[in-house]
């Protein structure tokens, strides 16, 4: 028997295995937009379980499924109450014997991994409050798409040490990367994320570097990237972030610094006028809207990957 996927970590993927899934992905980028995929999934179902709401999470998802001859069952927080009305031991089990694979949006990083474990299906995770390697994907297969290649980009990461990211450390270290965060004291990535990321970032021909400074870290970027100051969980400490975190805006002023076609990228939703300008995200050098897109197109290959070899 062929033992079941999970997509749980950029971390859990070789860099051969992601450049795999980012072909994958245009592929079907590119037969769907010259006409339609072919029903890769033809008979599966993909449960969707949702602890946070989402706008790209939920459309990219069911619509890849749709675009790849499937379905999606959507599970809203107040319908399953994941680990609070049931067990999250005994959904898995039961989702297990009703769908094909399991993909969930959730708070702790915990509630995926007991899904991994007690799910007889492939289990995604769709965001955790560790990492977000959906959206790590669709990143790295907008990079790959602007400029061509992955090894030797500077992609410098402006803003909160979150989740986002920990995926950008993860997938960028694997494929020689360049990546600088510059966070403020108090918000940086996780030590031992860093850690992995810098001897992955070594062996194959990238690095990681952390500052306090932006308009140092961006000098030379051919990417800069932000996220939200405040995700979900966090509303508690709005007030205190939006003290901390001015000088950490991608505006005109920032941008100027780093390579002339620098391109900007947002995982979204952004707060617009706190972590970016609208002059930035609306402007020539936004990829923000190709970015999101690409959520749907990285998806369908991790989905699809997901099944081969094993039917």
């Amino acid at each position: 028997m062929i033992p079941k996927k999970d997509f749980i970590s950029l971390a859990d993927l070789s860099p051969a295995r992601i450049q795999e899934l980012l072909d994958l992905a245009i592929v079907l980028k590119t037969e769907r937009a010259e006409g339609r995929n072919k029903p890769y999934l033809d008979g599966k179902t993909l449960a969707m379980i949702f602890q946070k709401p989402s706008l790209r999470t939920r459309v990219s998802f069911e619509m890849a499924m749709v675009h790849l001859g499937g379905h999606a069952i959507y599970l809203s927080p107040d319908e399953i109450k994941l680990g609070q009305r049931e067990s999250i031991p005994d959904a898995a089990r039961v989702l297990s014997r009703y769908v094909d694979v399991i993909m969930a949006r959730v708070f702790a990083h915990a509630d995926i991994l007991a899904l991994a474990q007690w799910a007889s299906v492939p289990v995604v995770n769709g965001l955790s409050d560790f990492n977000h390697p959906c959206q790590g994907m669709a990143d790295l297969l907008t990079i790959y798409e602007k400029l061509g290649r992955l090894k030797g980009v500077k992609l410098t990461y402006v803003g909160d040490g979150n989740n986002v990211l920990h995926s950008l450390l993860f997938g960028g270290a694997k494929m020689g990367m360049h990546i600088v965060a510059a966070t403020p004291v108090g918000y940086d990535p996780l030590p031992e994320v860093v850690q992995q990321a810098t001897q992955e970032a070594a062996r194959y021909g990238g690095s990681v570097q952390l500052l306090r400074d932006p308009k140092e870290a961006v000098r030379g970027a051919d990417v800069i990237y932000t996220d939200t100051w405040t995700s979900m969980g966090q509303e508690a400490e709005a007030a205190e972030r939006r003290a901390v975190f001015p000088p950490y805006q991608v505006n005109a002023e920032l941008i100027a610094l780093a390579q002339p076609n620098v391109g900007i990228m947002h995982c979204l939703p952004a707060h617009r006028g706190e972590e970016i300008t609208d002059q930035v995200a609306d402007g020539p050098h936004s990829w923000l809207f190709d970015e999101a897109e690409n959520r749907l197109h990285a998806q369908k290959a991790v989905l699809v990957d997901l099944f081969k070899d094993t039917d």
